[in-house]
């Protein structure tokens, strides 16, 4: 009866509207919306009536949609007679460490980690918890991002990274002798590098105020720059400070640009001992459109050029590569490592698998990040257990589909992956990476030159 009544209702409204497209000049026809949006796209519409609406900087959560890494153009290598698959899947080492030659190195289980995402500036307490938990279950770490060590997330989790950053809240003895790793935040993908920003006490429980130290009726936030680092020797000094005073690996975190080799120049005069590449792909809780999709080098490109410039100045074994920005799958993962990382970050496919079972508590009025950041309208509705648990599951679901893939390629260690074991579909792609044209036989010395070595 109801579906009759709607049929009734929407009949009419239809036929008139058709009747309109159909026969209407296209100045007064309702239809050229769609040609409207074709030309200029439905995002960059919506994105401009935002803009008109209020004046002020977009804030786009979850960073950008563009996707310029082009992973789906490099496939694995597998083995089956020339060399034959390793036996036994059980027995693959997927163990990494970060920063061997510090003095409490950081050894996982596997290499897929979980990014900095702040609590406060960027998710709420319940999900960080979730996170800390997930990665633990599996073996692996989880980042502060930019914040301070909360109790609830550092008692979660078994391997914490600590971000050294330009808010100040994780900067001091107190906090960095809580983390498992320093990283030094000096830019990432989706800001387009490091840009100031700021939060309001007003926005702020009691919980964070008490955790950023802020008073009531001040502000916090975070500048282009530390306080008093005004040059490159600056940098080196903070690094090597930080070396000095803690057993931990330290690294640095940048986003990758066209000046990546320049950038690298300056990390190599350091004693870190691990870097993080961060490219445009990278998410966030918020940032501007034109910083997330305007700015900055595709995951893929600074990858692979920073492993090229480390073997190229002999410095390759000095660091540990992560490669960060907008990994989804592992096979997307496994190539990244093949290229020459030891470890990839996932930060927006992370939130998602651990929202996996809860979405349809924002879902249709609302978007699912609405669970996920400080400020959004479920985030008291999240259930951490549930969340930690599949999270959990996606990284053990990434972690046999990664040990399959090796096993396919004959290898027994996640450190034995190498760019022989990568082949691209497009030749300038190819001699870009130093990797494999599928439209030409293998080099017959391929795989005991330096160029196949990771």
């Amino acid at each position: 009866m109801l579906n009759e009544l709607m049929l009734r209702l929407l009949n009419p409204v239809t036929d008139d509207l058709l009747k309109s497209m159909l026969t209407k000049p296209y100045s007064d026809n309702p239809f050229v919306m769609t040609t409207t949006f074709e030309k200029l796209s439905l995002r960059a519409v919506l994105e401009a009536g935002m803009r008109a609406e209020t004046g002020q900087p977009l804030s786009r959560p979850m960073g950008s949609p563009l996707r310029l890494s082009p992973w789906e153009q490099i496939l694995l290598n597998p083995r089956q007679l020339f060399q034959l698959p390793t036996p036994d899947e059980t027995s693959i080492d997927t163990t990494i460490t970060i920063g061997p030659r510090a003095q409490k190195p950081l050894v996982l289980e596997t290499p897929i980690l979980v990014t900095g995402m702040s609590y406060g500036g960027s998710l709420n307490l319940p999900l960080k918890i979730a996170l800390a938990k997930g990665a633990s279950m599996a073996g692996t770490a989880t980042n502060t991002g930019e914040s301070a060590v909360s109790m609830e997330e550092r008692s979660t989790a078994q391997y914490l990274i600590g971000q050294y950053n330009r808010g100040g809240w994780l900067n001091t003895p107190e906090q960095l002798k809580q983390v498992d790793a320093i990283e030094v935040q000096l830019g990432q993908g989706a800001w387009g590098g490091a840009v100031s920003s700021s939060v309001n006490e007003e926005s702020m429980d009691e919980h964070l105020r008490a955790l950023w130290k802020v008073d009531e009726g001040g502000n916090t936030g975070k500048k282009s720059r530390f306080p008093n680092i005004n040059t490159p020797q600056d940098i080196i000094n903070l690094i090597n400070k930080l070396k000095e005073d803690y057993q931990v690996p330290v690294g640095i975190k940048i986003a990758a640009t066209h000046f990546i080799e320049k950038e690298l120049e300056v990390i190599a005069q350091t004693q870190a001992d691990f870097l993080v590449i961060d490219g445009q792909e990278g998410g966030t809780a918020a940032a501007a459109p034109t910083l997330e999709d305007d700015m900055g080098l595709p995951t893929l490109f600074g990858l692979g050029r920073t492993i090229n410039w480390l073997r190229k100045q002999g410095k390759r074994n000095r660091f540990t590569v992560i490669a960060a920005g907008g990994f989804r799958t592992p096979g997307e993962m496994l190539k990244a490592l093949a290229l020459g990382a030891d470890a990839v970050y996932i930060g927006s496919i992370a939130i998602l698998a651990a929202l996996q079972s809860q979405i349809g508590k924002a879902l249709p009025d609302h978007p699912a990040h609405q669970l996920a950041l400080y400020d959004g309208l479920f985030r008291d509705e999240l259930d951490i257990e549930e969340g930690s648990r599949h999270l959990a599951n996606f990284l053990f679901s990434c972690q046999a589909e990664i040990k399959m893939a090796l096993q396919a390629m004959g290898k027994t260690r996640i450190t034995e992956l190498g760019r022989e074991d990568l082949v691209s579909l497009n030749s300038e792609l190819a001699r870009n990476l130093q990797i494999g044209y599928a439209g030409e036989p293998l080099a017959e010395n391929w795989g005991t030159t330096p160029l196949a070595a990771k």
